[in-house]
């Protein structure tokens, strides 16, 4: 039997994307993720459907985000394009029930972590389609597993992430309860690596240049959700692990914007080291997860660290181009000489912004951090609805057999009021609960004080339409960084020195894929100053201006503030800048210089001193 979880996800289109959250979805549609299956060839001619290309990770991570993607803005053409791949999945599924596209004679050698990630694929589908087949093709394919795994252990990326087995194996259990299926997932724990026995004590304190699974940024990060997943068969505390973890990660390789560094392994607390987009995305899925699984509000906070600052820092605004390592101190992004690469275990083009810069991990998988936000703006609980991630979005679900709407209508997080309306059919008892975000000073909901970092709960007969206002209060605020420097947040945004910059085009062939705008590479290079420091005057100036048509564009952002800097002597050293400034001493007056939120710039200072 496995144990309930407070809060779980809507299904079934219940919830729409609203405001700048459905544009962010229309650009993602428009862009590289909703064209990889015309351009890329990994994705267009995958083995997956019957061609010669990629047949293990690629086309699974890119349905991981393009079937909500599809489903969410309700795009007849995206549907399509996916039920095309999933008919080719399913249509080329083994008799015995084998998924993955290999022999026989490959199997033995075949990695099976593509195979986990294409059952929670689909059923992550069966939930948005309705599809029917589903339950039915992994019932086969986990009986599969089972008698395969008798034999033949799971190894490599498999085996450091068998958990993610766990979210498809259970959401079969859950339509099938039958006793084999949870000796699977005790199987998979034991042939699987322990990341609890990692953390007890933490050993990877100190970055090495050397590949590890262990000290992998991705792995770590699917990794925050391990002991919260293994609770749900096994009782127990579900954050304990994930807090754990994270006070350690934090500790010795975090970052600014709430993130930790792995370029590709964890390096550190450096403003220049990066961390992959997979590891941003994969966070997020995580904390998705524990918000559900513990009902915390906490990993809410966690998980919008993530959505409002990393993941659109390290794409372009249009979503044609991302990179695949983002740096907190970012002045330049062109090729780095080879003796002189930054990044632990990274190439010299990690930074760039393409198609696949470095490797194309990123490119297939960093579409799912949108959606699946979207999908966890609204959960469902016993007692009714919760208001999770907090971005505009309603929700249209069954509470006693009555019809339910809650709408939240807001531009947070760059404005600080949130308007829900509650709309029922007929009088209806439920529960709303509003998660109150800790990054607010004080809050209020229509006029009572709400405390941040908590639920507000509203029980009582709804009936008609009702509105709720949340306000929230928010503060600029200089938070401590190593180094004795500081990063400037406001609300749930980390703020960063709006650089200009220049943008120029590489368009090319290599290992027979194309680079062609508008999905080609590109050099970014700094036309402005970038050198400063804080001073002690902290008047901070806020301006706001509506949402544009890119909700996290660098040059028109939503939301931007003017702060008394000083210029430092801060050198550039082959193409990065240094990890902190020569000197501390102001080279010159403090003038008011533009900061503008660090997931709208591309080229930015996040972390600097204050001088003297």
């Amino acid at each position: 039997m496995l144990n309930k979880t407070p809060f779980r996800f809507f299904t079934k289109g219940e919830i729409k994307p609203e405001g700048w959250l459905r544009r962010q979805l229309r650009i993602q549609a428009q862009g590289l993720s909703g064209n990889l299956d015309k351009v890329w060839p990994d994705v267009r001619d995958s083995r997956w459907i019957g061609g010669e290309r990629d047949g293990w990770e690629r086309v699974p991570y890119w349905l991981d985000g393009f079937i909500p993607l599809a489903y969410l803005l309700e795009d007849e053409d995206l549907i399509a394009r996916a039920r095309r791949y999933i008919d080719g999945i399913l249509d080329r599924q083994a008799e015995d029930g084998w998924l993955c596209p290999c022999s026989i004679d490959e199997r033995r050698s075949y990695d099976l972590w593509s195979g986990i990630l294409i059952a929670k694929v689909l059923a992550l589908y069966a939930d948005l389609s309705g599809d029917e087949r589903i339950e039915e093709a992994l019932y086969r394919f986990f009986q599969n597993m089972w008698e395969f795994t008798r034999h033949t252990t799971i190894h490599n990326w498999a085996s450091l992430r068998w958990f993610e087995t766990l979210i498809p194996l259970y959401w079969l259990y859950e339509r099938r309860e039958e006793e084999w299926m949870m000796r699977l997932a005790k199987r998979l724990q034991e042939q699987g690596y322990d990341f609890e026995r990692l953390f007890a004590p933490y050993c990877d304190q100190k970055p090495e240049r050397i590949w590890t699974y262990s000290t992998h940024v991705v792995n770590l990060a699917m990794a925050i959700k391990q002991g919260a997943l293994v609770t749900r068969m096994e009782g127990g505390d579900p954050e304990a692990f994930a807090h754990r973890m994270l006070k350690e990660l934090f500790q010795y390789h975090g970052m600014a914007v709430g993130h930790f560094t792995g370029d590709e392994c964890v390096m550190g607390d450096s403003p220049v080291q990066g961390s992959e987009l997979c590891s941003v995305v994969e966070a997020m899925y995580s904390y998705e997860q524990l918000l559900s699984i513990s009902g915390n509000p906490v990993w809410g906070d966690y998980l919008e660290r993530l959505a409002f600052n990393a993941l659109p820092a390290t794409c372009s605004a249009d979503m044609w181009t991302h990179q695949y390592d983002q740096q907190t101190n970012q002045i330049r992004c062109t090729r780095l000489p080879e003796d002189h690469v930054v990044f632990g275990t990274n190439g010299p083009e990690s930074h760039l912004f393409g198609l696949e810069p470095n490797f194309g991990c990123c490119t297939a998988n960093f579409n799912q951090g949108w959606p699946k936000f979207a999908l966890s703006t609204f959960m469902a609980s016993d007692e009714g609805i919760v208001s999770a991630a907090l971005a505009p979005a309603s929700v249209r679900t069954m509470i006693g057999g009555q019809a339910v709407c809650c709408r939240l209508d807001t531009e947070y997080p760059f404005r600080n009021t949130l308007c829900y309306t509650v709309t029922a059919d007929a009088p209806t008892e439920f529960e709303l609960k509003l998660r109150i975000p800790s990054c607010a000073v004080s809050a209020t909901v229509d006029g009572q004080p709400a405390q941040p970092g908590s639920f507000y709960s509203i029980k009582r007969v709804w009936s008609g339409e009702t509105k709720v206002e949340v306000v929230l209060q928010f503060a600029c605020r200089l938070a401590e960084r190593p180094r004795e420097m500081k990063c400037l947040w406001r609300g749930p945004l980390l703020y960063s020195v709006a650089i200009k910059e220049r943008w120029e085009m590489l368009e090319y062939i290599r290992a027979d894929v194309e680079r062609k705008f508008p999905y080609c590479d590109y050099e970014l290079y700094p036309e402005s100053a970038w050198n400063y420091g804080f001073t002690a005057d902290e008047s901070f100036k806020v301006s706001e201006r509506p949402i544009g048509s890119y909700p996290f564009s660098g040059e028109e952002p939503p939301v931007e503030i003017e702060a008394m800097l000083a210029p430092v002597d801060w050198p550039e050293e082959y193409g990065i800048a240094a990890i902190e400034p020569r000197s501390r001493k102001a080279q010159g007056e403090a003038s008011a210089v533009r900061m503008i939120p660090y997931g709208c710039a591309r080229l930015r200072m996040t972390e600097m001193p204050t001088v003297e």
